[in-house]
């Protein structure tokens, strides 16, 4: 009797909780003349690991839709989107985007994409070339920045 009215009140609320709504857009329009400009290889490597939580271009999976996984996912898009963004990279203050260039090597080695991405994403694993060429790529941008 116990294992069946669990299961019953599991049921429930795993329905129940599929009615509350996180409303974080996949898309969101910006404009293009602010995205981050780069080697077209950075780019590739950029849209492919890191777009998905770090632009306005996200592109959510079949299991957004499920709650409680769907919070987890755009709660991901939404703090990667406030931490960096590369489609607004261009209207951030210059200090902001040398920030951003100069911890953009140490974010990739040590936390970036994250693992709980990879699980789901594992083409959006970075090389250890990859890991090089951005690194060297966001230490030669800092440079540049003015």
């Amino acid at each position: 009797m116990i294992f069946k009215s669990f299961w019953f009140w599991f049921i429930t609320v795993f329905i129940a909780i599929q009615f509350i709504p996180v409303d974080v857009p996949a898309k969101i329009e910006s404009d293009p003349k602010d995205e981050i400009e780069a080697p077209k290889e950075i780019i590739s490597i950029l849209k492919r690991s890191c777009y998905d939580c770090h632009s306005n271009e996200s592109t959510y999976p079949w299991y957004d839709r499920v709650a409680p996984v769907s919070w987890i996912v755009k709660d991901h898009v939404k703090n990667g989107r406030k931490v960096v963004n590369f489609s607004i990279w261009k209207s951030y203050e210059k200090k902001k985007q040398k920030f951003f260039a100069d911890k953009l090597g140490k974010a990739i080695i040590i936390r970036m994409p994250m693992p709980s991405y990879l699980w789901l994403h594992p083409k959006a694993t970075l090389s250890n070339v990859e890991k090089k060429l951005l690194k060297e790529w966001g230490e030669n941008l800092k440079e540049t920045i003015k």
